[in-house]
């Protein structure tokens, strides 16, 4: 099942402000808050889809992303959406309580629960290089790569309490997290609300700290992440694998993993876009009498005609031979130039043969008769 257009979502036309984005999410989160829906799943699941939406338009990078690919963009390879698809309430309101400011109980402050007031610890993002070839650009690619990070330390369950047990409620926050003092001004009472400086956010105090992460829950080592990269990716562009990113301490929320995609030149091919271009010599008798070539492509070698009176510059086109476009149907093009092959030096005899050669009507250069100007070579290329 097609997921909904985000902007349809929350009701928003695709040049919305990130004023109007925010405006407009926060009118679909009250709307289908859980606290004023209860039990209704339907509620649940338009609130999610309303945070999915705004995570991705919230984010300038991810919106150009979503704007030019679609949901292709910004899914579990592209690093945007994923609430729909998994992450708790506590996920949404960790990045999104700010949000609903006082509503329902929220501190509003970011990291914390809007239900609860808990921190939610949020690991760190990771960033790692993938380099392809043309080849793995065609097809798309499994790609197992080993990354240093943060996991989850087993011998405490990722707890940081010795063994996975042993804690007890904050004494100075009572287990909410968070400390309020109300102070006086000329204004009258005014309240705060901070972090709790004895549990840093948790609301609970570990009693006996894992002698292996010293209470925080992560250890560095290495992990093995398969990366599934789809056809038609390009150099520069940016993917995210959700949870892949670094463990956060006392089992929180993983972050996510950032693939930047590199591309290995081709040895024959260059690319442009969905477009292969390939440059191709042919003597000049075979140009004046024609012949068949062989051009190399991404899935072996294409035998082509060269047709008599080929004239330098022509560009032929195989449809199809190209990359594919990310979410998108087809494959661009592989347009081979034709360029002649002038001998920079020659013996008598071959200069006698050309000489004599010259002096036919035949060798005499026409334009007009045998020759398109450039503008008109690149207008039946690109059209």
């Amino acid at each position: 099942m097609s997921k909904r257009d985000y902007y349809e979502i929350l009701g928003l036309s695709r040049d919305a402000s990130p004023e109007q984005i925010k405006k407009a999410y926060r009118q679909k989160a009250l709307k289908y808050h859980p606290d004023k829906n209860p039990g209704d799943e339907t509620a649940e699941a338009k609130f999610k889809e309303a945070a999915e939406a705004y995570e991705v338009l919230s984010n300038a990078e991810k919106k150009s992303r979503y704007d030019q690919f679609g949901h292709a963009g910004v899914g579990n390879n592209y690093g945007g959406g994923g609430f729909g698809g998994g992450m708790s309430m506590e996920d949404i309101f960790s990045q999104f309580g700010d949000i609903f400011g006082g509503a329902f109980g929220g501190f509003g402050g970011s990291g914390f629960s809007g239900r609860t007031g808990r921190r939610v610890n949020k690991g760190s993002n990771l960033r790692i290089k993938v380099r392809l070839t043309l080849e793995e650009v065609l097809n798309g690619v499994e790609k197992k790569i080993k990354v240093k990070k943060f996991i989850s330390c087993k011998p405490c369950s990722g707890t940081g309490a010795k063994n996975g047990g042993a804690f007890h409620t904050c004494p100075t926050c009572n287990g909410q997290g968070r400390v309020t003092r109300v102070t006086n001004t000329f204004l009258g009472q005014m309240q705060t609300a901070s972090t709790c400086p004895q549990c840093s956010g948790d609301g609970q105090v570990i009693t006996e700290k894992c002698s292996e992460c010293y209470g925080n829950g992560i250890v560095k080592n290495e992990e093995v992440i398969p990366i599934n990269i789809p056809a038609g990716v390009a150099e520069g562009m940016q993917l995210s694998l959700s949870g892949k990113g670094n463990a956060a301490p006392r089992g929180g929320i993983p972050g996510d993993l950032v693939i930047l995609i590199e591309e290995i030149p081709h040895e024959k091919l260059i690319r442009d876009g969905s477009n292969l271009l390939h440059d191709y010599h042919i003597s000049f008798p075979q140009a004046v009498m024609g012949t068949h070539i062989e051009v190399p492509t991404l899935e072996g070698k294409a035998r082509i005609k060269i047709e008599p009176g080929t004239q330098g510059g022509k560009v032929l086109r195989l449809k199809g031979k190209g990359l594919p476009m990310v979410n998108s149907y087809g494959r661009g093009d592989l347009l081979v130039n034709i360029n002649i092959w002038t001998p920079q030096a020659t013996s008598k005899e071959e200069k006698a043969m050309l000489e004599q050669l010259e002096q036919s009507d035949n060798f005499k250069p026409n334009p007009k008769k045998t020759d398109k100007s450039f503008f008109e070579r690149m207008k039946e290329v690109f059209n």
